[in-house]
C-alpha cells in the first residue's frame, strides 16, 4: 500500500517554490493566518478548501495527490 499523501506538507512546498508567504495565502482565501498554518499541518482537507487554495496557488494539488497512488 502507497504511503498517504500529506496534503500540508505538499501546499506549504508549493507556496514556498512559489516565493509566497502565508500571510499572502491567507489573504487570497479571507482566511486568519493562524488557520493556514494549521492547514499545513493536516494530512488531509476538505475538497472545498483544497479547490480554493489550488485556485489561489494555480497548483492542481488534486493531481499531486493522485500521482501518489503507486503504479502512477
Amino acid at each position: 500500500m502507497s504511503e498517504y499523501p500529506h496534503i500540508g506538507k505538499i501546499i506549504k512546498a508549493e507556496l514556498k517554490q512559489q516565493g509566497r508567504s502565508a500571510v499572502w495565502l491567507a489573504s487570497r482565501l479571507n482566511y486568519g493566518t493562524d488557520n493556514v498554518y494549521k492547514i499545513f499541518q493536516r494530512n488531509h482537507l476538505a475538497t472545498d478548501v483544497l479547490w480554493k487554495i489550488s485556485e489561489v496557488l494555480n497548483h492542481d494539488f488534486f493531481k499531486d495527490v493522485s500521482d501518489s497512488f503507486a503504479g502512477n
